[in-house]
């Protein structure tokens, strides 16, 4: 019993599983802060290509088409 004791006060008073877990959190926060970085990049490359494509298709040099990704 004493045994059992001296393992329950090992147990609570062990902090490696709390900083895994803020870890584990902060590895979570990063992620998504990474995705959505990405997203808004894209976007943004999306939205300067169909700028892009626009202008192109005002010009007598060629033509665009954005929703298909083709150009000539």
């Amino acid at each position: 019993m004493k045994k059992l004791m001296t393992m329950t006060r090992q147990f609570r008073d062990d902090e490696n599983g709390a900083a895994m877990v803020e870890y584990s959190i902060l590895l979570g926060i990063i992620a998504v802060a990474v995705v959505l970085t990405v997203i808004a990049i894209g976007g943004w490359v999306t939205g300067r290509f169909a700028g892009l494509c626009t202008a192109l298709d005002g010009t007598s040099i060629g033509t665009c088409n954005a929703a298909a990704g083709t150009g000539s």
